[in-house]
């Protein structure tokens, strides 16, 4: 399970608002300076978040105490290749497509780009699928 801390900021019911402050390791790394994704870390670093957590433990958390909490591996692993090789596969499945069907260069272009924002389209729509699941949300673990 991959974790998080965060402070309790709202309490509803059945639910928890809890607030993470999004950090980078980038400050850990040697290569720090010499790496452009240090840089691109630094724009969001240190960026308030609050995000509704499960209660499914019923534990018992006041506004500003300090809570871990967590998502599953396999539910991370899942969400990451959704937004990140799901669009990709169907671009690459419409240029070969394209390519394949003896289309000119630039309609295996525009296929690809179709592809593309097609792929961003069936993930948005296989993300509000799946949302509704609940390994798919992060849950509250513990008080600190």
């Amino acid at each position: 399970m991959l974790e998080e801390n965060g402070r309790v900021v709202r309490i509803d019911s059945g639910s928890v608002w809890v607030e993470t402050v999004k950090q980078s390791a980038c400050s850990s790394c040697s290569a720090q300076k010499g790496c452009g994704q240090s840089l691109l870390a630094k724009i969001g670093d240190g960026k308030r978040m609050q995000i509704q957590v499960d209660n499914p433990q019923g534990l018992d958390v006041r506004v500003d105490d300090e809570v871990t909490l967590g998502v599953g591996e396999r539910s991370f692993i899942t969400a990451s290749f959704l937004i990140y090789l799901l669009p990709l596969l169907v671009m690459f499945i419409f240029s070969v497509a394209a390519q394949a069907s003896g289309l000119s260069e630039p309609k295996v272009i525009l296929s690809a780009v179709l592809g593309l924002a097609g792929g961003f389209l069936l993930t948005r729509l296989i993300s509000g699928l799946i949302s509704r699941n609940c390994s798919y949300r992060p849950v509250l673990l513990r008080r600190v």
